[in-house]
């Protein structure tokens, strides 16, 4: 008998992948967006990138301060709309809830850097402090909430179902390569300038990097909550099923894979044998 799938099924099937395609299209976006840096490679901003914190792209003073202003701002509110859709009703546990709310939380600390920028530029202008209280503080937050997602999905990898290979395989060397990088990036902080401009580029690259592998993820989620792609989990299953028994299993059985592996290993032993 051919498995049926119930069209209220299929509703929630298509509105869970149409909810995840959606925020990894958004996380894909803000991982090019969050690199935005790359153009003052063609326009004339004044500053070395070499010595230069991407921020005083936009500080206060700055010619091109509503361009770069402006993507991070949009950046920003690509990475909380993304939350707010993969977050609800996420597969993975507490773990990738706590995950998903640690992306809102780092969109909303990048949404506080660009309403709270720096008033000049340290890099060029030597009457210039490097610590701007708020924005100190905004970009301060928003680190401590991208390595608490990074750490909050690593560990979902582990436990939480279904699994998230790709970030089980890489979620680690990402944060420590990120980590690293932003402690290379807080010399002016401490009165010692000078060359940590190419590691916040590098750290901002790592961020675009686990914005693109959350994305990944959410795509291989998605094809999997679709109608199509339950069916065929369904279907592996049953013929697993049947590989064990050696013979079709009851209409009972059909729906054995939502019982927990206790109950349904109990079902498998109790189950009447065919006579040969």
């Amino acid at each position: 008998m051919p498995h049926v799938t119930s069209p209220a099924r299929v509703r929630r099937g298509q509105r869970s992948a149409s909810r995840e395609g959606r925020a990894a299209l958004m996380l894909a976006a803000a991982a090019v967006l969050y690199n935005s840096w790359v153009l003052e490679l063609v326009l004339p901003t004044g500053l070395d990138s070499r010595h230069s914190y991407v921020s005083e792209l936009y500080a206060a003073d700055q010619p091109f301060r509503v361009l770069f202003g402006s993507i991070e701002a949009l950046c920003a509110a690509l990475v909380m709309v993304a939350a707010l859709l993969a977050g609800r009703r996420c597969p993975g546990g507490r773990w990738a809830r706590a995950g998903w709310a640690s992306v809102l939380a780092l969109g909303m600390s990048s949404w506080g850097d660009v309403l709270l920028p720096m008033r000049c530029a340290p890099s060029v202008e030597w009457g210039c402090d490097a610590v701007h209280p708020w924005h100190t503080a905004t970009s301060a937050l928003a680190h401590l909430f991208l390595f608490a997602s990074m750490v909050f999905f690593s560990v979902a990898s582990v436990v939480g179902h279904p699994r998230l290979p790709l970030i089980r395989r890489w979620g680690v060397r990402v944060l420590a390569a990120a980590m690293t990088t932003a402690v290379s990036t807080v010399g002016p902080l401490f009165g010692h300038p000078g060359w940590h401009g190419i590691p916040q580029r590098a750290h901002l690259l790592l961020v675009g990097v686990w914005f693109a592998l959350l994305a990944t993820e959410l795509t291989s989620l998605a094809a999997t909550a679709s109608p199509g792609g339950s069916r065929h989990g369904e279907r592996h299953l049953e013929r697993r099923l049947r590989e064990g028994q050696g013979t079709a299993p009851s209409p009972g059985h059909r729906h054995a894979e939502r019982l927990p592996g206790r109950l349904l290993l109990k079902v498998r032993q109790t189950r009447p044998r065919t006579r040969e």
